[in-house]
């Protein structure tokens, strides 16, 4: 059997790729480039505790496991009353979305974890910042203005890539709010969420981060966007585990972000 990494080496692999205490980060990470972790994905949990220290922060998107998105196909007027047997979101206890990983899921229910309270664009954080960060999400728009991506931004935050696939950066549809694209592409969908009174269906609007903002023939332009700003930068990277790892400054990478996108995107 393949020795296991302890969180104590994954922690200073952290650091070493340039993580420190009271650090605040987004984090995307895949378990199986990391390799085998003393805990599975509780280690991990554990590790990135301890490397951003009891004054530091990292969080990473949940989502909310949906079996009812079918809904959103039908016509505006029709989907209420299909959505009438779907299970109700709630915050504390509905399931992350089941591909965004275990790791996700795992983090949700560990004591200490603080969630925002969104179906479309929820939020898990650790830390001294977490309630700060999940406080009042906006309903319309909740990677836009005043979401925790902004949130992160302000707060001089970095993107800790652990193995995670190239089009999994959630920032970015933060810098798709930013760029300048005319007639950006938005959705409307409907939700049933719990409620003091009672569980209701509720309409969310917000710019596509489904499809995109606008149409774009070719390779998914997260991962573009990610590897031409991999390519142009002096990005820390190393491995923690098994898995090549990079550490972004959100701040610039958004940028960086919503200027590809106003040129490339724009008509």
């Amino acid at each position: 059997m393949a020795a296991r990494f302890t969180p104590a080496q994954l922690r200073d692999e952290m650091r070493h790729l340039g993580v420190a205490p009271g650090d605040v980060l987004m984090v995307h990470a895949s378990l199986r480039r990391i390799g085998p972790v003393e805990g599975d994905a509780a280690g991990l949990i554990a590790a990135l505790d301890a490397a951003v220290g009891d004054d530091g922060t990292w969080l990473m998107v949940l989502g909310a496991r949906d079996d009812w998105s079918w809904v959103n196909e039908h016509s505006d007027d029709a989907r209420e009353a299909l959505l009438g047997d779907a299970d109700p979101f709630d915050a504390l206890t509905t399931p992350a979305q089941e591909d965004v990983g275990l790791l996700a899921e795992l983090m949700r229910t560990t004591a200490g974890t603080v969630v925002s309270d969104h179906p479309e664009g929820r939020f898990g954080a650790r830390g001294r910042r977490a309630a700060e960060l999940m406080a009042d999400v906006p309903w319309h728009d909740y990677y836009g203005p005043g979401s925790p991506l902004e949130r992160v931004i302000d707060a001089g935050g970095q993107v800790l890539r652990l193995g995670a696939d190239e089009n999994t950066v959630t920032l970015i549809h933060y810098a798709e709010y930013l760029a300048q694209v005319p007639d950006k592409r938005r959705v409307r969908r409907h939700r049933r969420v719990s409620t003091p009174a009672g569980p209701v269906v509720r309409v969310v609007e917000c710019l596509d981060d489904s499809l995109g903002i606008a149409d774009w023939h070719g390779e998914d332009y997260f991962a573009l966007i990610l590897r031409e700003y991999l390519a142009s930068h002096d990005v820390p990277r190393g491995l923690v585990g098994g898995a090549p790892s990079e550490l972004l400054d959100a701040r610039d990478l958004v940028t960086c972000a919503a200027r590809w996108m106003s040129t490339h995107l724009a008509p």
